[in-house]
């Protein structure tokens, strides 16, 4: 059944060169140096596959396209910049980011946009702490 499938986001990209560096090098992802269906295939530590689609200049999206749940917002932000990530920030009236991190009810999130221009975050659950 189609519930119980495993997913594939596909992302596009200009240079998949280039982008497979950035989610193995600034990310930590698994190059598996397989092509299946024109997409060049990474993966997480938790096994989640990630395609990434040669794509031209301008089919990323401008909102977010993939989110990595994580147990410590603060610690994968300071990781990633450490790697040379950056992070966007925002101060919009219902949305305003404080060391990179927003939080929103019950979990705090993070963007970024990877080598291509896809927007990713970062999001942590909060279990009855709201504080940054």
């Amino acid at each position: 059944m189609i519930s119980n499938a495993q997913l594939t986001p596909i992302l596009p990209v200009v240079d998949v060169s280039r982008a497979t560096d950035f989610y193995r090098d600034r990310l930590g992802l698994v190059d598996l140096g397989d092509e299946v269906g024109g997409n060049h295939l990474m993966r997480t530590g938790a096994g989640a596959t990630i395609g990434l689609m040669p794509a031209e200049e301008g089919a990323q999206s401008p909102h977010t396209v993939l989110t990595f749940e994580v147990e410590n917002i603060t610690d994968e932000v300071r990781d990633l910049q450490s790697r040379g990530v950056g992070f966007l920030d925002y101060d919009l009236p219902d949305l305003k980011t404080v060391d990179h991190v927003c939080v929103m009810g019950t979990e705090k999130a993070a963007w970024f946009a990877d080598s291509e221009g896809n927007i990713l975050c970062l999001h942590e659950h909060l279990i009855g702490d709201m504080s940054i």
